[in-house]
């Protein structure tokens, strides 16, 4: 009930919202950005990239944060050092927290 049809659709259903249309595919401040769901952090901004994609692209997890399954649609062997990996996700499965000042 928290989450609106897109996000629902993103989140539960493994759908991908339009690139380009998150805010967060533009923050570029220090800070951790979260799951929308449970709000657990999950991306620190330091491994946060520009990939060109239109979402919002990490090299690298927090420790612990997630977990993964054969999956060939977010998590691709072409980003930066030092992982080479890049972490596609949809913004609107995600909340920003700035670091604070």
């Amino acid at each position: 009930a928290m989450l609106t049809d897109t996000e629902y659709a993103v989140m539960r259903e493994e759908d991908t919202e339009k690139p380009f249309t998150s805010p967060l595919n533009d923050e570029k401040r220090a800070g951790v950005f979260h799951c929308k769901g449970c709000d657990l952090p999950l991306y620190d901004a330091k491994t946060k990239f520009e990939s060109g994609t239109g979402w919002p692209s990490f090299y690298d997890s927090l420790p612990g944060a997630i977990e993964t399954k054969e999956d060939r649609k977010h998590i691709f062997d072409d980003g930066p050092a030092p992982t080479g990996k890049r972490h596609c996700l949809n913004g609107v499965s995600l909340t920003f927290t700035p670091e604070a000042a």
